[in-house]
């Protein structure tokens, strides 16, 4: 199984481009298919492109918000302490590896930032915790470990999709209205797909284990560690004296928490009165935000934090314009209309949840961003449904479950916990393009029989 990783990885490596250059190529392809599809001209489809252009920047700075409030909280003086004594647990290679895979898994269906930073972050503690201690654990399947819970969050409270159609004003409202998360994330065949993953991936990971004197252990990199800094600490007495008044306000704790108690005002009667299943997008962040403050404890420790969050986020502000420009040429030219009836012609109400994950899996490929995928495909599955019959709340669920899996091999994601790792993207994506095909037989399974 790990030569078959491996082989896997080379794959990946070699053929699958910078997420960047997907964007561009789907544009272009999205483009190309209008021309030849719809009886629009080139001059009126880049009309349609640029109109579309700037249609989802509200979205986009919830999902960079979804990012960098994550990494924060992630990257929070608890969260490190948590994480060094998680990391303490491992007893052999086997259980380290088992360890990563479950808690980047349970961390990614709670937030998929704080999964993937955090997950990231696990891994390689984990890794400098067993060579200390003389346990010889292979590296590469460690950080594959924790890469899991990027194929369970979209299943998870964070999910882009189904969060989205549970808050007021989402683009597809006229259509489709409002459907809460007891339609989405709370139907059992998510949930069985769930428990599948947090079970089936730790203990397929632990299978492709090599033996003692294969294993690549973590390097030596001279300093820290990732957990080693990265935030503001609290200045001692003399040296906060030394600070001019507004330096100080940066550091003060009753300025941090009583933004913090201000948001609990709101927060709580909201979590009571709705519940995890009232929540939306913005409701999230929010919780997000206020836990990060209040566990950083000062706002430098915080923005620092935040600051370091806000650069992994730098190719979700840059590509979702070009998301929005795709979904402009779908909408407006009459390719997402011409799109759904090839779906419709094809597919009963039995098979179109199956062929709607599908898609999403090959389209993560192209789309790496879940909010960007949603913006795209969303209004093609809603419409096949909307035509089939079919509950709206399953084919969110498509496409959220399709656009994770692929997450195994597509390489935009897997950025930040490389660059913590510093390990070359063939190295991890072998091992997580198994967990993949696992994945999407549980998957296919769970939306076909059990909706």
């Amino acid at each position: 199984m790990r030569r078959f990783g491996n082989a896997l990885a080379a794959f990946s490596t070699r053929w699958v481009p910078d997420a960047f250059v997907f964007a561009v190529v789907l544009s272009a392809l999205v483009f190309g298919m209008a021309l030849f599809l719809t009886e629009r001209t080139p001059l009126e489809l880049v009309g349609d492109w640029y109109g579309g252009f700037w249609g989802l920047l509200e979205f986009g700075m919830q999902m960079t918000l979804v990012l960098v409030t994550g990494y924060a909280l992630a990257s929070s003086p608890p969260a490190r302490r948590a994480i060094l004594w998680v990391a303490g647990r491992a007893r052999g290679p086997l259980s380290a590896v088992g360890i990563t895979a479950l808690g980047a898994a349970l961390l990614g269906t709670l937030h998929w930032g704080l999964g993937l930073i955090a997950g990231a972050l696990l891994a390689v503690e984990v890794a400098r915790s067993c060579k200390e201690r003389g346990i010889k654990v292979h590296f590469p399947l460690l950080a594959a470990s924790g890469y899991i819970g990027l194929m369970v969050w979209h299943s998870g409270l964070s999910g882009s999709a189904p969060l989205l159609v549970n808050t007021p004003g989402h683009f597809l409202e006229e259509q489709i209205g409002l459907i809460p998360l007891s339609e989405t994330v709370f139907q059992p065949f998510n949930l069985v797909f769930l428990l599948a993953m947090l079970i089936g991936a730790p203990l397929l990971l632990m299978s492709m284990a090599p033996e003692p004197g294969d294993s690549e252990e973590i390097e030596d990199s001279g300093d820290d560690g990732p957990l080693g800094g990265g935030t503001v600490g609290r200045p001692a007495r003399t040296e906060l004296r030394a600070l001019s008044p507004a330096q100080r306000l940066m550091h003060s704790r009753v300025l941090v928490y009583a933004v913090v108690a201000v948001g609990l005002v709101h927060l709580v009667p909201a979590l009571v009165l709705n519940g995890v299943v009232g929540m939306d997008i913005n409701l999230l962040n929010f919780m997000f935000l206020m836990a990060g403050l209040g566990l950083h404890g000062t706002l430098a420790s915080y923005s620092s934090a935040a600051a370091e969050g806000a650069r992994n986020a730098s190719a979700v502000i840059v590509q979702f314009p070009f998301y929005a420009g795709i979904m402009g040429i779908m909408d407006t030219s009459g390719l997402l209309e011409v799109v759904t009836g090839w779906f419709v012609s094809v597919a009963t109400p039995f098979s179109y949840p199956f062929l709607a994950l599908m898609s999403a899996a090959l389209v993560n490929l192209a789309v790496p961003s879940g909010g960007g995928q949603w913006a795209v495909q969303g209004p093609v599955v809603m419409g096949a449904t909307e035509t089939l019959g079919i509950d709206p709340g399953v084919g969110v669920m498509a496409v959220a479950m399709g656009d994770q899996l692929t997450n195994g091999i597509q390489p935009f994601w897997a950025l930040p916990l490389l660059a913590l790792t510093r390990l070359r993207a063939g190295k991890v994506l072998g091992y997580s393009a198994f967990v993949m095909l696992f994945a999407i037989v549980v998957a296919s399974l769970c939306i076909t029989f059990l909706t």
